[in-house]
Parts: structure tokens; sequence; C-alpha cells
């Protein structure tokens, strides 16, 4: 039943977002990266026992979304949608670099998936949030 209640909500999230403009389609993928960050971080550090499964299934939506990335970021997108976007001019000035750092998080996130204990997915997570925060520092703006 648990995993019926979990597929509905996941194809009611993609239908949704499938009206959506790529600001809004972008924003819903950060959210949902986000979220994913703060329960792998708490496995990380060892305040959540470690499941395999569970952990597969996170970092397998940013090896999944880092490919989606780049296209969520048409010209046409750099200002609008329903919230205020955060993405920095940089991103459209360097599409190659953006590129880059979206498809390194996915190498990163494919290559943490081969961790097989918490002490081999800490170190793997280290270098998977470390290209958020890379990303993060170089292609958003601040938010006050």
């Amino acid at each position: 039943m648990k995993r019926f209640v979990i597929a509905a909500a996941l194809v009611a999230a993609g239908a949704a977002s499938a009206f959506a403009g790529p600001i809004e389609d972008r924003q819903a993928l950060m959210k949902t990266m986000a979220k994913n960050t703060k329960e792998l971080a708490a496995v990380a550090k060892g305040e959540t026992p470690f499941d395999a499964a569970k952990v597969k299934a996170l970092l397998q939506v940013y090896v999944d979304d880092s490919a989606k990335l780049p296209a969520l970021f048409p010209d046409d997108s750099k200002t609008g949608g329903t919230d205020p976007t955060t993405a920095a001019p940089k991103i459209w000035e360097d599409q190659a670099g953006f590129k880059a750092a979206a498809a390194k998080l996915g190498t990163d996130a494919t290559a943490a998936l081969a961790a097989a204990d918490q002490a081999s997915f800490a170190k793997a997570f280290g270098t998977v949030a470390s290209n958020c925060n890379a990303c993060h520092g170089t292609y958003r703006i601040k938010k006050n």
C-alpha cells in the first residue's frame, strides 16, 4: 500500500509539472533534490541508519535530475514564473560550464550508487554534495 501511495504521488507530481513552465519545473526539481539531500546527509552523518535500497533510490534522483537540469534553463526563462527565479545570469553566459557541472553531479552520484555501507556512502556523498555547493555558488543568486 505504501508503494502505491508513493507511486501515485510521483505520478501526480509528474503530471502537475508537465504543465508548468521551465522555471516552475526546475524549482520543483531543486526542491526534490534538497529534500533528498537532507535525508542523505542524515545517513552520511550516521543520524539515520544506512539503508542501501533507500540510499540508492535517493541517489538515482540525482542521476536522473542532473541529466534534466540543462534543458530546464532555456533562454526565455531568465525571469518570470510564479516565484522569482534565483538562477544567476551566469547560467546563460556559461552554458558549457553549467552543463559540465550538471554532468559532474550525475557522474559523482552514479559513483556513489556503489556505496555498500555507511562509511563508503559518507565519503561518496561528500563528493556529491560538493557539486551542489559549487554549482549554487556559481550559478545561483543568493536569497536575502
